[in-house]
């Protein structure tokens, strides 16, 4: 019988490939500007209200609860006063509205990918347990809209379901936030100042977080690579990744395996038309 350690890496290949198309979302101009149309003040506000608006009226601690990997300062800046300007209703119709307009623009061949993908969100859907996030995404109704916008809304819920138990294998392996941060950015592509300025951590709380996972053994004395670290994060993504490949299970490797093809002209697609950076906090385009 086949395990999800062993479809580990097929979940992994199917996420990356689906990120670029869920990532439009933060970038696309069209985005922000219905964002701002309902009030939101600046990119954080509006990011965290959209992000967090199927929770309801996230409070901060649960948006930095679940969000995981962001400084307290920067939620408190933008919530709860979104709340107070806005509805997480209007929110989320203008996250809608504005990933239309931003996939008109980018006019993306999803012909394939799109009843795929679909598959494996609603097979995803039915696994809901400790998987906060998630679920409030899971319970809204799928876009009107056809085509390229169902595409994004199933990589959306993929993407979430596998954020959540992220979170959950970050906290299992005792990595705290800040610390994560710091080993990406010391074991990926992704440099420091990208997360380290996106996630507003100070560079004390940032050289205290060097210094932990120091006497971890997971950097050495200067802030460099060891062994030990690279195995102790190869090992929460493997964990990330089987807790993913659940859905696997669910549609089967034949159908997961065909959502990663189609995945993967799709993502050329977004990256090839700038509509996301070759290097964002989330990744760096390297392996698509």
């Amino acid at each position: 019988m086949t395990t999800p350690a062993e479809l580990a890496p097929l979940a992994r290949r199917i996420w990356r490939r689906l990120e670029p198309l869920h990532a439009i979302t933060y970038f696309a101009p069209e985005s922000h500007a219905a964002l701002e149309a309902v009030g939101m003040k600046g990119f954080w506000m509006g990011y965290f209200a959209a992000r967090s608006a199927a929770m309801g009226a996230a409070s901060p601690n649960l948006i930095i609860a679940t969000f995981y990997n962001f400084h307290p300062s920067i939620v408190h800046r933008a919530v709860p006063d979104c709340w107070a300007i806005t509805t997480p209703g209007a929110v989320l119709k203008a996250r809608t509205e504005g990933m239309v307009n931003a996939l008109d623009r980018v006019a993306l061949d999803v012909t394939t990918l799109e009843p795929l993908a679909r598959t494996m969100a609603e097979a995803t859907a039915e696994q809901l347990e400790g998987r906060p996030l998630f679920a409030a995404h899971a319970e809204l109704p799928w876009p009107d809209a056809p085509g390229a916008m169902q595409a994004w809304w199933a990589a959306t819920l993929i993407r979430e379901h596998r954020g959540d138990g992220h979170v959950a294998a970050l906290v299992d392996a005792d990595v705290a936030p800040c610390e994560a941060l710091v080993l990406q950015s010391t074991y990926t592509a992704i440099p420091r100042q990208t997360l380290q300025l996106t996630r507003n951590w100070s560079d004390d709380e940032w050289q205290v977080a060097i210094e932990s996972l120091a006497a971890r053994g997971w950097l050495d004395s200067e802030g460099g690579p060891t062994e030990k670290g690279h195995a102790g994060l190869a090992a929460v993504e493997r964990r990330t990744d089987e807790l993913a490949a659940r859905s696997v299970l669910t549609i089967g490797t034949d159908a997961a395996s065909a959502l990663a093809e189609a995945a993967l002209p799709v993502a050329q697609a977004v990256m090839a038309a700038g509509a996301v950076p070759t290097i964002t906090p989330m990744f760096a385009d390297d392996d698509i």
